[in-house]
């Protein structure tokens, strides 16, 4: 199955996209970011993140479904 990937801030900074398509199979959200970290060299560890999808904020259990817009949304500061 397909999911739209969405990284902010460092993440997207890490990943050099802002967001990517990818096939995934049937993973979990904590797996598939696992993948992405890998791949991207994500310095964030997961527990630092909230995990954003289709606009909602979830939980790292929340079964993936074809065509998600997945954001793992790192903390933000302000100024």
């Amino acid at each position: 199955m397909k999911v739209r990937l969405c990284y902010f801030a460092s993440l997207r900074d890490a990943a050099g996209t802002a967001t990517e398509e990818i096939e995934i199979g049937h993973v979990d959200a904590v797996r598939l970011f696992e993948n992405a970290a890998q791949r991207h060299g994500f310095a964030l560890p997961r527990s630092r993140l909230r995990l954003v999808v289709n606009g909602e904020i979830v939980d790292w259990s929340r079964p993936l479904q074809a065509e998600d817009e997945v954001v793992f949304l790192p903390p933000v500061s302000g100024g």
